[in-house]
């Protein structure tokens, strides 16, 4: 498989909920790191599959319903493919609903995610949230 079929692999098992699948795609040593100011920022860079799990997938299936990743262009350059797509979803404390672009970036090595980068619209999230940060806020 191509780093592209994994890529559109990995969307799938997202969809379908299939963590084990997910996890078995990273690399032991994968170095994950949300988007500066997300949600879930707090902890990068993740390394590891657990720390993914506990600190990105978990956090997102306890505090979102129906979120989605939903990807709709790829392109792949070597070890290299970057995705384009929209998250969805309604925060499940205050029943907010975000719709978001994203760009995911993803680093392969011997078939498995050594990283990832995620960016998207940070402050659609803090809002869904009830986050509200300052201008000024570092």
């Amino acid at each position: 498989m191509t780093n592209l079929d994994l890529t559109h692999a990995l969307y799938d098992a997202f969809s379908r909920a299939d963590i084990a699948y997910v996890l078995g795609a990273l690399d032991p040593q994968v170095e994950w790191n949300e988007a500066e100011n997300f949600l879930y920022a707090d902890g990068n860079p993740y390394v590891g599959p657990q720390a993914v799990l506990t600190g990105v997938l978990a956090r997102l299936a306890g505090e979102w319903d129906g979120f989605s990743a939903s990807p709709e262009k790829m392109i792949a350059d070597n070890d290299t493919v970057a995705c384009v797509g929209r998250y969805r979803g309604t925060y499940k404390a205050t029943g907010n609903a975000v719709n978001a672009q994203f760009v995911h970036v993803f680093t392969y090595k011997d078939g498995k995610i050594a990283k990832f980068q995620q960016y998207t619209d940070t402050a659609q999230f803090q809002a869904a949230a009830g986050q509200v940060r300052s201008a000024n806020a570092s």
